[in-house]
C-alpha cells in the first residue's frame, strides 16, 4: 500500500463525507474542523465569504451563525445559490466589487461583520515563488478590504501558502488580534502546502497604521538586508514586492 494510495483514498473519503452530508465540496470540512476548534462563527454572527465557489464554506457559515445569522460571499466564479446566504460575483481586490460587497454591510440597520472567512487562491503559474508570493499579496489585499468592517472582537480566517513571506505577514497581521496561529485541518491534503491562519479577537484600536501589503513587502525587505546569505526564493519574493508596491501606489 503506497503512500499516495493512502492520500487518495483521505481525500476521496473526505469528498464522500461532504457529499453524504450534502456540502458542495470537501472543503467545507475544512471549515467545520477550524470552526470546532475556534469557533470562529458564532449564532447571529454576520459572514463575510471570501472566495466562496462553489459555496461548501457558505453553507458551513450559514449554518454556524444560524437563522438570524447573515453571510455574504464572494467570488469571480457565479455559485449555485445557498440558502440562507447572498452570493455575489465579481473580483474582491477590485473597487467596484468592494464598494458592491460594503453597501451590503453599510445599509441602515445592518450590523457589522463578525468572521471573515476565505478560501481564496490566485490563478497559479507553475512557477512556486510567483503563486507563493501572489498567494500572500491577495491574502493581504483581502486584509487591508475587510480589517476596517470587521468588529471588535470577530474573527478572520484565511488560507495560506507556506513559504518565503508567511512570517513576515503574521508579524504583522498580530497587533490586529489577540491571537493568531496556524492550522491544518484534518481535512487538507497531506501533500499541500496549504495551511490556514486563524485569527481571534479583532482590536482595531491596537492597529497601526498602513496598509497590511505594504507593512508585509517593508517586513520582508527588512528581513532580507539584515541576512548575509538570502535564498533565492526570498530575493524572488523581494522583487514581486516591490512589483506590487508600485501597481498599488498607482491604483
Amino acid at each position: 500500500m503506497t503512500k499516495r494510495w493512502v492520500q487518495d483514498h483521505r481525500r476521496d473519503s473526505w469528498r464522500r463525507q461532504a457529499k453524504e452530508e450534502g456540502y458542495r465540496a470537501r472543503s467545507a470540512w475544512k471549515l467545520k474542523q477550524i470552526q470546532e476548534r475556534f469557533e470562529v462563527i458564532r449564532k447571529h454572527d454576520v459572514v463575510l465569504d471570501v472566495g466562496c465557489h462553489p459555496g461548501g464554506w457558505a453553507q458551513v457559515a450559514v449554518e454556524c451563525s444560524g437563522e438570524r445569522g447573515e453571510v455574504v460571499g464572494i467570488d469571480l466564479m457565479p455559485c449555485q445559490p445557498v440558502e440562507g446566504a447572498l452570493l455575489l460575483v465579481g473580483d474582491i481586490t477590485d473597487r467596484g466589487t468592494q464598494a458592491r460587497v460594503r453597501r451590503e454591510f453599510d445599509e441602515d440597520n445592518k450590523r457589522p461583520i463578525n468572521a471573515v472567512v476565505s478560501d481564496i487562491s490566485p490563478d497559479l503559474t507553475g512557477n512556486w515563488d510567483i503563486d507563493q508570493a501572489v498567494s500572500i499579496d491577495l491574502v493581504a489585499k483581502v486584509f487591508d478590504f475587510s480589517l476596517p468592517l470587521l468588529a471588535a472582537g470577530g474573527s478572520f480566517v484565511t488560507k495560506i501558502f507556506q513559504g518565503v513571506g508567511v512570517d513576515e505577514l503574521i508579524q504583522v497581521v498580530k497587533p490586529h488580534f489577540t491571537k493568531v496561529r496556524r492550522f491544518s485541518p484534518d481535512a487538507s491534503r497531506n501533500s499541500s502546502s496549504e495551511v490556514y491562519l486563524i485569527c481571534l479577537n479583532h482590536r482595531p484600536w491596537k492597529a497601526p497604521k498602513g496598509r497590511i501589503l505594504l507593512r508585509w513587502e517593508d517586513a520582508v525587505t527588512e528581513r532580507i538586508d539584515s541576512q548575509t546569505e538570502v535564498a533565492p526564493e526570498a530575493e524572488s519574493v523581494k522583487k514581486i514586492g516591490r512589483i506590487l508596491r508600485r501597481k498599488l501606489e498607482e491604483e
